[in-house]
């Protein structure tokens, strides 16, 4: 039982409430509930004594303050969720309505949360998501960018330049590369605000200290050293991958293309924290042949590489189509056109690809339904891999398929990514993008 020191009283819009010091210290000292309690975790005393004044919503008051109770959430009809999202947002407990809504990813627990359509059909080139659990969408010279409420922001705009690739720097700061446009020395990447669409700053490139025009494409981000990095292709054979300062916006280095490396074609990038290398994959059908390997900045060498120019003979040949590094540090996973899973392992220079054929057993393309080739992503352990309009999901050391996301809207699927606890896969046919969650976990 609560003593009377320990108890607090709210005014909230003409109602009053009342709960405990230990309830509020629930919310978080950075909240502002949390904020009403001194440093002890006691109730500091309201101005003029007998209860806090808040003139604010008492629906949705009542609706946080039984989630601090019991952890979870529950919405009344008539409570409108956007109008509870933005009471949270001013208590600062949107992270707890987060976390209630959804809970920690898992490929294996994911269900469909929703479907959003898009207003480019067949235009879709890539979707990335949001640390937040918001998403943003390429389609053509267009990003157009979703909250983790799926609202849709002023859409960013390139002026009618195709957008190659586009990533989160954070929740507020997206960077899109784009290809040059002849005659007007454009192109190149920049940082746009997520919520307004407003160009932030525009990344440049030097060579022999004269700043250049460039297509920039694949991105990759380290978050231990605070670096972009992108694949760059400029007039005068300068290609290779660049590298930016996170915070400054100014170029650092520029990892020149030496012979036999696709650098500046890339299709993917991806840093590893654990070996401090860069892998770069250049991939089919963007090239005749695929490059895959590892930079050294330090060294400014190829610490790794691969590559299938001696191997291939035939359209009919495995063609690796997308490839990623796992987290362990130790292999690179592929993917072919025919859906075949593939491993490298980094430790061996003379190895090559050893091939499984569990995805084909997945294979349910309808005769008349158009394909998209296959791409990889890992989080969490998992390994998932898009097949025409479904996602597979393998673990365990052997990666046994464990699971398979499907829906039937959309056809196949042209591209997916996870971050903020979600899953969000964009279909090539309609141009509508699923959102996957993992339910929380049941309070007993």
């Amino acid at each position: 039982m609560a003593s009377g020191s320990d108890r607090v009283r709210f005014n909230v819009g003409g109602k009053i409430f009342e709960t405990t010091a230990t309830i509020l210290a629930n919310a978080g000292r950075q909240s502002m509930l949390g904020s009403l309690l001194d440093e002890f975790w006691k109730p500091r005393q309201p101005p003029g004594g007998g209860e806090y004044f808040i003139d604010r919503n008492p629906a949705c008051f009542a609706v946080l303050l039984d989630l601090l109770r019991t952890g979870e959430l529950h919405v009344p009809p008539d409570v409108p969720e956007r109008l509870l999202y933005r009471e949270a947002l001013f208590y600062g407990l949107l992270d707890h309505v987060r976390a209630a809504r959804w809970g920690p990813f898992d490929g294996n627990l994911l269900r469909p949360a929703a479907s959003v359509p898009g207003r480019a059909p067949g235009d879709g080139t890539a979707i990335r998501a949001g640390p937040d659990g918001g998403c943003c969408v390429a389609h053509g010279s267009m990003v157009h960018v979703y909250d983790w409420m799926l609202e849709e922001h002023r859409p960013i705009s390139l002026d009618y330049q195709q957008v190659n690739d586009v990533g989160y720097l954070d929740a507020q700061s997206i960077v899109v590369t784009a290809r040059e446009r002849l005659g007007r020395g454009e192109g190149g990447m920049g940082v746009f605000c997520s919520s307004t669409g407003e160009l932030r700053h525009r990344f440049r490139v030097a060579h022999d200290n004269q700043v250049k025009s460039f297509t920039a494409g694949a991105l990759s981000f380290s978050s231990s050293d605070y670096k972009i990095f992108a694949s760059c292709k400029g007039r005068c054979n300068e290609h290779g991958i660049g590298v930016w300062d996170q915070n400054t916006g100014l170029q650092v280095d520029f990892f020149y293309e030496p012979p036999g490396c696709l650098l500046g074609d890339a299709d993917k990038l991806q840093w590893l924290d654990g070996s401090n290398c860069l892998m770069v994959a250049t991939l089919f059908p963007r090239t005749d042949y695929c490059f895959i390997g590892l930079l050294d900045f330090r060294k400014k060498s190829v610490a790794w590489s691969w590559s299938d120019a001696r191997i291939t003979t035939s359209l009919d040949d495995k063609r690796v189509v997308h490839a990623i590094a796992m987290e362990n540090g130790r292999s690179i996973c592929v993917v072919n056109q025919h859906e075949d899973l593939g491993f490298m392992d980094l430790r061996s220079h003379a190895g090559g690809v050893r091939w499984s054929s569990r995805s084909k057993l997945m294979n349910r393309r309808a005769p008349d339904e158009e394909s998209c080739y296959p791409k990889l992503a890992a989080h969490g352990g998992q390994l998932f891999s898009s097949m025409n309009d479904s996602i597979s999901v393998f673990c365990g050391p052997e990666w046994v398929l464990t699971s398979t996301l499907q829906r039937s809207y959309g056809g196949s699927i042209c591209d997916f990514s996870i971050g903020g606890n979600r899953l969000f896969a964009l279909h090539c046919d309609e141009n509508v993008f699923d959102v996957w969650e993992t339910p929380p976990s049941p309070i007993f």
